[in-house]
């Protein structure tokens, strides 16, 4: 468990130090090879959990502490530590032996006491440290304030659903490669091997519980793509037809490029400016027995890389917040400023303004985002249509996407994650 406990707070720190969580992790695994699965699995459950709830945890923390941590370390060796004795099942005395042997690391060990007294005095009276620390709007629903407030403008009868949503561990939805069956074909084959799960779509799968890919029959022919259903909600609305050619302009890490693909048979061209992911593209096709062009470009510079010939169809998932994903990635919702926003718009509208040429006239274009936020997806959307006149903004509608899609906008729920979409037609 010290070694757990170890990385754990050393992953935990590096977010809060400002690096991504995903990033973070990577390192941890880099540098430290040796751990095992288990290892490995329980300093992810408490990097996550910590971050998922550390409005909570804040608040506790400053309850329970006599003055503010200086020591960052320290701080985030009792963020952790408190996850794990209010969100796990670990032994209590087990984990505050182990954090106080932590802290006898940092510095010169002049922490131990503190963190012995904090965490013991939370176990004595943690229900009641609990319940008043929720009544602190931050530590019940943990996101920052100025989030919230964004949330309760835009959302005055949703706000709190989608906070909540963005605390619970995500579902595992999948795929059905329409190439091989339906979902009520898959299902069987699921239950066969003792796989709970139930269909959301005639292609749409939410597991009961999340499995390893290599649990799920026939993925490695396939079969099934891991991808939530609010994403597979792009390749219908983009409407592809056999023949068209077909531009995925942000298609790291494949899974949408796939999905046009299982489509229809069009000529695909699938770009982003990522070089190193573009490998995940490559491999999810070869596991579907799919082909596209590969490019490493720039969606914001076609004079790069486009051979001047029109497309029928672009998919423009564009750079954006990712708050509607906040909960498979919870250091989202600690590391976004509202300055930040200005910045995805001014991409945006750069990207969307360099592709909006490349389509025919009659072609479409599906502006997509992983956000909640209307700056860059409502107010995005329209200031897309007043620049081009000859974009016909179009209703949105398909049999396999999620009902709830309002005004292009999916809000994260028990089913799907947080989406935005926009399509316009060329009208010249």
């Amino acid at each position: 468990m010290l070694v757990t406990q170890t990385l754990a707070c050393e992953t935990v720190y590096a977010v809060l130090s400002g690096q991504n969580l995903t990033e973070a992790l990577n390192t941890t695994w880099r540098q430290n090879p040796s751990i095992t699965p288990q290892q490995r699995g329980a300093v992810q459950d408490i990097a996550y959990g910590t971050l998922r709830h550390l409005g909570l945890l804040e608040a506790l923390l400053n309850t329970l502490a006599s003055k503010p941590l200086k020591e960052l370390e320290l701080k985030v060796l009792l963020l952790t530590t408190l996850y794990q004795l209010q969100f796990t099942r670990a032994g209590a005395h087990a984990v505050v032996d182990h954090a106080v042997n932590v802290a006898a690391k940092i510095g010169q060990g002049k922490g131990k006491g503190l963190v012995n007294a904090v965490l013991r005095s939370f176990l004595r009276q943690k229900d009641e440290l609990v319940t008043a620390a929720q009544k602190n709007e931050r530590a019940k629903f943990n996101h920052p304030k100025w989030w919230m407030t964004e949330m309760k403008n835009a959302y005055p009868k949703q706000w709190q659903q989608i906070l909540q949503a963005n605390n619970q561990h995500p579902p595992m939805t999948l795929r059905v490669n329409r190439r091989h069956c339906d979902a009520d074909h898959y299902l069987t084959l699921l239950g066969e091997c003792g796989i709970g799960a139930r269909r959301l779509g005639d292609f749409s799968i939410q597991l009961d519980k999340a499995q390893p890919v290599d649990a799920l029959p026939h993925f490695f022919d396939g079969w099934v793509s891991v991808q939530d259903w609010g994403a597979q909600a792009a390749a219908h609305l983009l409407d592809v037809k056999d023949g068209m050619r077909v531009l995925d302009a942000c298609a790291a890490p494949g899974g949408k490029s796939g999905h046009i693909l299982e489509l229809a048979a069009v000529e695909l061209t699938a770009i982003d400016a990522d070089a190193g992911r573009l490998k995940r593209v490559d491999d999810n096709l070869a596991r579907l027995n799919l082909s596209a062009k590969v490019l490493a470009a720039d969606a914001s510079n076609p004079a790069a890389w486009w051979d001047g010939k029109p497309f029928d169809r672009i998919l423009a998932d564009v750079p954006c917040s990712a708050t509607g994903v906040a909960r498979r990635h919870p250091d989202i919702k600690w590391l976004r400023r509202p300055e930040d926003f200005a910045e995805f718009a001014r991409q945006q509208e750069k990207m969307l303004d360099e592709l909006w040429p490349l389509i025919a006239s009659g072609g479409k274009l599906l502006y997509a985002t992983c956000s909640v936020f209307p700056a860059e997806n409502t107010l995005s959307a329209e200031a897309f249509a007043r620049r081009h006149p000859d974009a016909r903004r179009e209703e949105l509608s398909s049999e396999h996407i999620p009902a709830d899609l309002l005004d292009g906008q999916l809000l994260p729920n028990s089913e799907h994650d947080g989406f935005f979409y926009a399509l316009f037609t060329k009208v010249n």
